[in-house]
This record gives C-alpha cells, structure tokens and sequence, in this order.
C-alpha cells in the first residue's frame, strides 16, 4: 500500500516542459519563504512575518508565519529538484489560496494595488504542476522509474 501511495505522488504524465515551469516557479516560492523564515532578500524573518500575519487576523501569527514560510521555502525547493512535486506544489497552491483571500482579494487583481494577480499566477503553475508532476528531468521521474 505504502509503495502504491508513493507511486501515486510522484508519478508524473508531463514531459521535458515541466522543468520550464519548475525551476522559476520554485526559485520565486523559495525565495518568498526565505524572506518570512529567515529574514533573507528584505524580509522580516519569523517575528516580523508573524506580527504582520497576527494583524491581519492570521492567528497564531508566528505559526502562520512558520507554516507559510516553510511551505514556500521547502516547497521552492522541492519544485527545483523535482523532488514530491505533486504534494509540494497542492501545498503550494492552497497557500496561494489563503494569500488571496486573506490579503490580496480586497485589492483587486492588480499588483500595483497590492492585488491579487501575482498570487493567482503562482497559484495556477502550482495547481497545474499537482495535476502534470515533475516531468522527464526531476528525482520523481527517476524514482518512479526505479519502483
């Protein structure tokens, strides 16, 4: 059963263009996670994250914080190398979700309002990435080989 539910994770049906979607998309998540978990690249690390996640009513706001920042980092990271995409990219993608709503959606769609455009776009390469896998070129393709 153990085999056949880890089969189901990482097979995949996409070819060699998924990697094109992969890599920046995982740069971008990993990035973002970096920022809310570490402080890097102008972020406000764990305490900052959490105060801001707390006053927009995310409560707890330092486990929020940690939630979507290890959601993001770990899952970047997991699209980079291919490794668990499917499950890394439907945590991926209901993280987008609860960006929308509870930040985003007010704005409207547009990015220069602090809209919701680019959280949509993340969150359609993530849903598309759960439902095609990690590709030709990813670790799932060669363990799906191997099993």
């Amino acid at each position: 059963m153990f085999k056949s539910l880890m089969q189901r994770l990482i097979a995949t049906d996409a070819g060699w263009h998924a990697i094109a979607l992969r890599i920046p998309v995982g740069i971008i998540f990993a990035a973002h996670g970096a920022q809310k978990l570490f402080g890097w690249f102008g972020g406000y690390g764990l305490e900052g994250t959490g105060q801001w996640m707390a006053s927009i009513g995310l409560e707890p706001g330092f486990l929020m914080a940690l939630m979507a920042g290890s959601a993001e980092f770990f899952g970047g990271l997991a699209l980079i190398v291919g490794l668990l995409v499917r499950p890394a990219a439907a945590v991926l993608a209901f993280t987008m979700v609860v960006a929308i709503f509870s930040t985003h959606i007010a704005n409207g769609l547009f990015m220069s309002n602090n809209g919701y455009e680019f959280a949509l776009a993340l969150l359609a390469a993530s849903v598309s990435l759960a439902i095609s896998g990690a590709g030709r070129a990813s670790v799932d393709n060669l363990l799906d080989k191997r099993a």
